[in-house]
């Protein structure tokens, strides 16, 4: 009779940590990329915000309704402010995870707020914020490897 050995079927200690690395490492790609075109795409938006006000147009009844330089000012801070996350996220830095997520939230509501005024760009722009959160979120690196 053979006896089954449970040690001889499971994975070598090794190989695991490498996969699960090479997963996360492209997770962090990942949120550092999106973040990077969530970040340009809000800095154009709001620089054609700020350079021609004729191009944004709100309903009569928006109950946010500010002025599309005040909004093109606030896309174009909240734009500077996640290009700098995603630059941090890219050299793998412990505050920008957490900046990153706070700034990709701040940016869903802004856009969400400015629907009126481009609503497919808002929606696009709400959406690649969603993938960063995602990818930020999922990305767990080793204890003691995050640089602060």
């Amino acid at each position: 009779m053979t006896e089954r050995n449970p040690a001889a079927h499971r994975r070598v200690p090794e190989e695991e940590p490498f996969e699960r690395q090479a997963a996360a490492a492209g997770i962090s790609v990942l949120a550092a990329i999106m973040l990077f075109i969530t970040a340009a795409a809000s800095i154009l938006e709001g620089i054609s915000a700020i350079a021609e006000d004729e191009f944004y147009v709100a309903g009569i009844s928006y109950v946010y309704e500010f002025d599309a330089t005040t909004w093109g000012w606030v896309h174009v801070v909240l734009g500077v402010i996640a290009l700098v996350c995603s630059i941090g996220l890219m050299s793998g830095t412990a505050w920008a995870r957490y900046a990153a997520v706070g700034i990709a939230a701040l940016v869903i509501i802004a856009n969400f707020l400015s629907v009126p005024y481009y609503p497919a760009w808002s929606i696009l722009i709400i959406a690649m914020s969603v993938v960063v959160i995602w990818a930020v979120t999922a990305w767990h690196p080793p204890r003691g490897r995050d640089r602060i």
